[in-house]
């Protein structure tokens, strides 16, 4: 998307007839209710300990755990690596298709990458076999040939789960709607099923369970910056084209989707509380300059906020932000070897 992109302003009408002047309106009033007390560091565990609460508050119920029950569909030997196609279980009424891609050589126990999607096909674009017009989005074939073992599933509404739909209709926002009616958060079920992801690999022979990572760009990169929040067994995570501010986000028309919200999250948590969360594990946050979506500004803001928290750590150096000429897209550039430093992780090949 071009930076050209046009900013809607709207003078104030005597008569409203607009919802999105009025969304736009009560934007500009909000604020962040409790934010990273930047003056008084020394509160930092209550003020981190009372944003972990408002994370599951805002996630509301998640599901209940089944076995895994993993089928393997079809293996395919590719160049340097095998390209598995698996399915397994996250709910009584809800199974998870993914690629799990693993390089020749491979015989003992290493560290994994779970590699999630954006906004296209779903996992087919991640792993090189489908291509659109976002360019170098098939970062799980990148990883695989950097030596990983990589995870690759479809998100809900993505790929081989998404529904049949009319074509004035978008399957993440009608997927809110059911999802809204039933009390559930489309994010946070998925959210769940990438924490069964984390299961899956953790599980398996040739995954050291203490050095997964997790990368993900645009909705990849929402459903990353809030799954490393959610549960520490991600080591490292690389966000690109997401950490920004939702305030400010939410001042494009049409930029937000149903699976990337929650019931009442604006002014009650930020991806800068999202980030202090992931603390002390390392976090490289991606952002173009040129990125209309998840803006520079409020990028380099957030990052900044979450940095004191790192640097309260005493680990600053675990929190890097990749700033790059471009707009919406994945780099890639710092971010691998990001991962093959904190992942421990020695590259099958520069």
């Amino acid at each position: 998307m071009s930076s050209d992109a046009p900013e809607f302003v709207f003078s104030a009408p005597r008569r409203n007839y607009s919802s999105w002047y009025q969304w736009v309106s009560r934007l500009g009033a909000t604020t962040h209710e409790d934010p990273l007390p930047e003056g008084d560091l020394t509160s930092l565990p209550r003020w981190l300990e009372g944003r972990r609460r408002r994370l599951v508050e805002l996630l509301g119920p998640m599901p209940t755990p089944v076995p895994l029950d993993t089928e393997t569909l079809e293996s395919v030997e590719c160049d340097g690596y095998r390209r598995d196609k698996i399915v397994f279980d996250t709910e009584d009424t809800m199974s998870v298709p993914a690629y799990l891609l693993v390089p020749d050589g491979r015989v003992s126990e290493g560290a994994a990458v779970l590699a999630c999607h954006g906004h296209g096909p779903g996992k087919s674009q991640a792993v090189g076999l489908e291509h659109t017009n976002a360019p170098n989005s098939d970062y799980a074939l990148q990883l695989v040939h950097r030596g990983y073992v990589v995870l690759a599933p479809d998100l809900r509404c993505f790929g081989e789960r998404l529904d049949w739909n009319p074509e004035d209709h978008y399957a993440c926002d009608t997927n809110l709607v059911h999802a809204a009616m039933a009390g559930w958060n489309p994010l946070a079920q998925n959210i769940w099923d990438l924490t069964r992801c984390l299961d899956v690999l953790a599980e398996h022979p040739l995954v050291d369970a203490s050095r997964i990572g997790m990368v993900g760009l645009s909705y990849g990169g929402t459903v990353t910056l809030f799954t490393a929040a959610y549960d520490d067994r991600v080591a490292a995570a690389v966000v690109s084209g997401y950490f920004s501010s939702w305030a400010e986000s939410h001042k494009m028309p049409w930029n937000m989707c149903g699976s990337q919200v929650l019931h009442n999250m604006l002014g009650r948590l930020e991806h800068e509380d999202l980030g202090a969360l992931i603390a002390p594990r390392p976090l490289l946050v991606e952002t173009g300059t040129e990125d209309p979506l998840f803006p520079l500004a409020a990028a380099t803001e957030s990052v900044r906020r979450t940095r004191l928290v790192y640097e309260h750590d005493g680990v600053a150096e675990r929190l890097e932000h990749d700033i790059f000429e471009g707009e919406h897209q994945w780099h890639g550039v710092a971010a691998m070897a990001f991962l093959d430093r904190w992942l421990a992780h020695g590259p099958a090949s520069e």
